[in-house]
């Protein structure tokens, strides 16, 4: 059964929740599933209650995913090691180590601890 209020919610999300709700109950779900279903899908869909919180600014569905979207994106490129170069080896990351290791063909990097490629990279 859902939980809390739903006064945060629009008309539109209502009127559209009241109607999924309608159509579970037609397929012989109970009303009490109906309901918690209808607000899942809901919420599911729109991101739950879109009236205007604390600051007042309310974002598109399509903006939130934009949004999603390049942070997943910024994440990835972090996470991969996008070359650096202004960078001092110290503040690399051990896979960015290890790229610059396997570039200059140093024997043994594998085994090697950030520390340890460090100083090989360093010579």
């Amino acid at each position: 059964m859902p939980r809390g209020s739903k006064a945060k919610y629009t008309e539109e999300q209502k009127r559209k929740a009241e109607h999924i709700e309608d159509s579970y109950e037609a397929k012989g779900v109970s009303k009490g599933e109906a309901e918690a279903r209808a607000w899942a899908t809901v919420n599911k869909q729109s991101g739950g209650g879109e009236k205007a919180g604390g600051s007042g600014q309310k974002k598109s569905a399509s903006a939130k995913h934009k949004a999603r979207q390049s942070s997943a994106q910024r994440a990835v490129k972090t996470k991969h090691g996008v070359p650096r170069p202004d960078q001092p080896l110290g503040e690399l990351t051990k896979a960015e180590l290890m790229d610059k290791a396997r570039k200059q063909d140093i024997s043994g990097r594998s085994k090697m601890n950030k520390a340890e490629l460090v100083r090989a990279l360093s010579r």
